[in-house]
C-alpha cells in the first residue's frame, strides 16, 4: 500500500511539475509572439492568435505521442468538416488566370493595400512548369498534375479539398489554408484548379 501511495505521489509531482513546465513555457511563448510583433497597415495582432489546429502543431511534444497521433486525426476531421464545395458546382475556371494567381506572391501583408488581390504563391513551394528555373521544393511537382492523376470528380473534389484546406488531409501540413482563412476566393480557387486540372493547361502538356 506504500509503495503505491509513493508511486501515485510521484506521479502527481511529476504530472504537476510537467503541466508548470508547459504553463511557464506557454506564458514565454506568448509574451515572446506578443512583444515580437506589432499591427503595421492591413496586418493586425488578431493573426498571432492560433486556433486548435496552430496550437497542437506548436506542440512538437504532443504531436509525437499516441495521443498526439490520435488528436491529429481528429485535427484532420475538424478542417475536412470546415471545407466547402464550390456554391455553382463547378470546379474548373480559367487556367490563365490560374497562372498568374499561382505566380503570384502579393497580397495579405502589411505592405499590401486592403484592395490588393491576393495571390497563392504557389511558386514558392512547387515546382509548377518544367520552364521555370526557379522554384521552391517544399511541396511536390505539380508539373502534369491532372495527366497523371487524370481528370475524375474524384480527383478534382481531393484536389479542392487540398487548395481549401490542406490540414484536412495532413493536420500540420505547411500549406496554407487559402479557403478556409479566405486568402483566395471561390473563383480564384477555381482558376488554380484550372491550373491543374484542365487538359489544355500548359501544366498537363
Amino acid at each position: 500500500m506504500k509503495i503505491k501511495l509513493l508511486l501515485s505521489a510521484a506521479f502527481l509531482t511529476a504530472f504537476s511539475f510537467t503541466a508548470f513546465a508547459q504553463s511557464s513555457f506557454d506564458a514565454k511563448f506568448q509574451k515572446m509572439m506578443t512583444e515580437g510583433f506589432r499591427a503595421e497597415g492591413i496586418a493586425g495582432l488578431d493573426r498571432i492568435k492560433q486556433d486548435e489546429t496552430q496550437k497542437f502543431c506548436s506542440d512538437p511534444k504532443l504531436m509525437n505521442t499516441k495521443q498526439g497521433a490520435a488528436k491529429a486525426i481528429e485535427i484532420q476531421k475538424l478542417n475536412m468538416a470546415s471545407i466547402v464545395q464550390p456554391a455553382d458546382g463547378k470546379y474548373i475556371g480559367d487556367w490563365k488566370n490560374g497562372e498568374a494567381i499561382a505566380q503570384s506572391g502579393r497580397g495579405a501583408t502589411w505592405t499590401d493595400k486592403p484592395d490588393t488581390i491576393n495571390g497563392g504563391g504557389c511558386y514558392n513551394c512547387h515546382e509548377i512548369n518544367k520552364k521555370e528555373i526557379s522554384y521552391g521544393n517544399l511541396g511536390p511537382s505539380l508539373w502534369n498534375y491532372g495527366k497523371d492523376r487524370g481528370y475524375s470528380q474524384e480527383v478534382m473534389v481531393y484536389t479542392w479539398n487540398r487548395i481549401n484546406n490542406s490540414k484536412a488531409y495532413n493536420a500540420c501540413s505547411n500549406m496554407p489554408r487559402f479557403g478556409h482563412f479566405k486568402l483566395l476566393t471561390q473563383e480564384q480557387m477555381q482558376d488554380v484548379m484550372a491550373l491543374l486540372l484542365d487538359p489544355q493547361s500548359p501544366v498537363n502538356q
